[in-house]
């Protein structure tokens, strides 16, 4: 159940272990594979692998780029196992935990918990988090793999404006339900949001405040790519989503509420994937000078 039109990927930045993870990843989960991996040469890290693949049907980006930034769980991925999709949903969630657990950090215990009959947050051995979840069939239908946005911080509170910002920026976007935190439940302030999803290009997101005290923010490690097939669609993104000039290199950018953004042509994945090594040193050399992509001149760069 490939979505093969998927406009925003999320993108996952490891030190050198991107290859490793997605393969581990696609050993667990059902309907993943593992599309494609190109090497760049010369970048600011070195050779940076980046690999593309696929998990339950989601689309996944990973690049080895170095020890800059480290994945945490402020941005994590809820795993919806439905009785009423898959034949032994309570055994698969179980075998999938067992396998995200080895070398990995509890962070909620495998449990009944009154929102789902069974539910774990695990981060695993690559710092990546996973909420796995026994899905009520009765609800309204999701995806397996749903990206989900932790507000932290200084950032705490603010989950209903982000997701009003991404709505009024992207298309094809609903809000899903909102379940606010209720009087009596400090830290966290009543009527913020507890749970939340809403959908943007006709992708499942979901967002909620936490006031506990939590070591960790938005950053650079887990951002979410954009692709864009013309240079007005790459102008508005960039135009819409920046807030941080100092962030802004080789098409990435940071919002308002500190998350990563990458907005990139559609084409670029072509590119990387059947380029020539003189080609990739071309397109590599001309996009490591840009903020914003400039597609003529990638394209430029591509052709020689």
């Amino acid at each position: 159940m490939s979505k093969i039109n998927q406009i925003i990927v999320p993108h996952l930045w490891y030190d050198k272990e991107a290859k490793e993870a997605a393969e581990f990843y696609s050993s667990i989960f059902p309907d993943s594979k593992i599309t494609g991996v190109t090497t760049i040469h010369n970048t600011p890290s070195g050779d940076s692998d980046i690999v593309s693949f696929e998990l339950w049907g989601q689309k996944f980006m990973a690049i080895s780029a170095g020890p800059f930034f480290k994945i945490n769980p402020s941005i994590s991925f809820i795993v919806n196992f439905d009785p009423s999709r898959e034949k032994d949903a309570r055994k698969k969630l179980n075998e999938v935990w067992n396998k995200l657990t080895e070398g990995g950090t509890v962070l909620m215990p495998l449990d009944k918990y009154p929102f789902s009959e069974r539910f774990g947050w695990i981060q695993d051995k690559y710092g990546l988090s996973w909420q796995l979840i026994l899905t009520n069939p009765e609800a309204e239908e999701r995806p397996a793999i749903v990206p989900s946005l932790l507000f932290v911080g200084d950032k705490c509170g603010k989950a209903e404006e982000a997701i009003r910002f991404y709505l009024s920026v992207f298309k094809n976007s609903k809000q899903g339900p909102i379940v606010r935190y209720s009087k009596g439940m400090e830290p966290d302030k009543e009527g913020t949001i507890m749970s939340s999803d809403f959908m943007l290009e006709n992708q499942w997101f979901a967002a909620m405040d936490s006031a506990h005290e939590h070591k960790f923010s938005f950053n650079e490690a887990i951002s979410f790519m954009v692709y864009c097939d013309t240079q007005a669609e790459i102008d508005y993104y960039w135009e819409e989503l920046s807030a941080v000039p100092e962030a802004e290199q080789c098409g990435w950018l940071k919002d308002q509420f500190g998350v990563s953004w990458q907005i990139a042509p559609s084409g670029m994945d072509e590119m990387m994937r059947k380029g020539t090594p003189e080609q990739l040193s071309r397109v590599t050399k001309a996009f490591l000078k840009m903020k914003k992509f400039d597609l003529l001149e990638l394209q430029r760069a591509y052709k020689g």
